[in-house]
């Protein structure tokens, strides 16, 4: 007799694809729009000219493609035509950043582009390689992503060398930083994710503002704000998904903090006119300063895929397989290490360790399940739609998340002067650059 999924596993799994990371990537978009063909676009054909460096028509086009891709906007002419004048303003600020790295010896080892497009692939549970062929199919090059995030890295880079010693936060600052708390305990406190549009000179502002119209069109329509914030935020907020983390009041920008205020959890603003160009931003979570009880889990997971979707009432031979191999699991698991084992030996096609969780923040058949699990415990097979997973709570801890510790206030500090020594770098190379853009 052929093996059926039990259907109340397959709800309660459902719950676990959670266990893997939440950052989406433009690859698994649903809609497949029809991807545009360029009308006579040259490749030669020169946009602008920085500091002697050519930007040309095919690198405009590959990025505005990418932006399209990862915010799921259909890929038509239409729209990259109107992507085309902020995709281009991007590209020459990238161009000064590339520039200015060279010029300083900043040097990114292959390793590390490598590692980052590998946790993309992992971050979106996509097999290796997966990520370039789903960019081709877009008529994306993966040399396009590999660029951007040379840059990105190398700035970075440049910026903490820039800082250097002397911008470490010294144990006074982080006494006057714990005090601060202390002192604004059960006030509000925001976490706050935001995507900055620079606006250079006044006769920007009306094509970065229609730009920033379109990037909330997309948000609105359920782009992951993550991926367009990592995409084209030009603040250092972007290497985090434009995530600022819990912020008080005081840290944020007045014309932000109104809104802020005002928003429900997960909302989207309209463009916030602030110093230097524009913010998107959403309330990802509020809380009071101080107060906030949560129960941390620690777990490992294998995860097994299926090479079609589950229809839990005919499943496939490869997806009872795969349930017969999650059973056979059952029981043999004996710890944390083991089943991390048995999740690189099961081709590690999502990572065992998604990270520490908070209890209350899962679905409910989830947080149910693993405040139950004995610790050491493999749960039983849980089924999905894409695959099957079995898991085990390595620990549990009560925790104040609201009192933030000493590591957390270093961070905190450190990247705000690294956010202001950026904006101050990027205004001295564009006021010096030698810029010669075309229509």
């Amino acid at each position: 007799m052929r093996a059926r999924f039990p259907s109340m596993l397959v709800s309660a799994a459902v719950t676990v694809c959670l266990l893997a990371p939440v950052t989406q990537h433009p690859a698994h978009a649903q809609r497949q729009a029809p991807v545009a063909v360029p009308q006579a676009v040259e490749s030669t054909g020169i946009v602008a000219i920085v500091n002697g460096d050519v930007i040309s028509r095919a690198d405009v086009d590959a990025r505005r493609r990418l932006f399209a891709l990862s915010s799921g906007l259909p890929v038509t002419n239409d729209v990259l035509d109107r992507l085309t004048p902020q995709v281009t303003r991007q590209l020459i600020d990238e161009r000064l950043r590339l520039q200015e790295t060279q010029r300083k010896r900043v040097v990114v080892q292959d390793k590390q582009i490598a590692d980052a497009i590998t946790g993309l692939e992992r971050s979106n549970n996509l097999p290796p390689g997966q990520l370039a062929k789903r960019l081709e199919a877009s008529g994306v090059g993966l040399r396009t992503l590999i660029d951007q995030i040379r840059v990105q890295i190398a700035w970075g880079q440049l910026l903490r060398q820039a800082v250097g010693q002397q911008g470490e936060p010294s144990d006074a600052d982080i006494a006057d930083q714990a005090a601060q708390i202390k002192s604004a305990v059960g006030q509000p406190e925001y976490r706050v994710g935001e995507i900055f549009t620079p606006v250079a000179t006044p006769g920007q502002d009306a094509e970065a503002h229609r730009f920033v119209d379109t990037v909330i069109g997309q948000l609105r329509a359920g782009a992951p704000f993550p991926v367009v914030a990592a995409q084209f935020s030009q603040s250092q907020t972007a290497l985090q998904g434009g995530d600022l983390g819990w912020v008080q009041g005081t840290s944020l920008d007045p014309a932000v903090l109104k809104v802020v205020k005002e928003m429900p959890p997960g909302a989207i603003s309209n463009p916030i006119k602030v110093p230097g160009g524009y913010d998107i931003v959403t309330l990802i979570a509020k809380r009071e300063v101080g107060r906030d009880m949560a129960t941390l889990v620690k777990v490992r997971q294998v995860w097994l895929p299926f090479t079609e979707k589950l229809d839990p009432a005919n499943p496939t031979s490869q997806q009872v397989s795969q349930l017969e191999a999650a059973r056979r699991l059952t029981g043999s698991l004996h710890s944390c290490d083991a089943t991390e084992a048995a999740n690189k030996a099961a081709g590690a096609v999502r990572p065992s360790d998604p990270g520490e969780l908070r209890l209350e923040a899962l679905n409910p058949q989830l947080r149910d399940l693993l405040s139950r699990l004995p610790l050491g415990q493999e749960s039983p097979p849980l089924p999905a739609p894409d695959g099957i997973s079995v898991v085990m709570v390595c620990a549990r801890e009560q925790k104040n998340l609201g009192v933030p510790s000493r590591d957390s206030l270093m961070d905190k500090i450190f990247n705000e002067r690294i956010e202001l020594v950026s904006r101050q770098m990027m205004r001295d190379l564009q006021r010096r650059a030698v810029i010669d853009q075309r229509a």
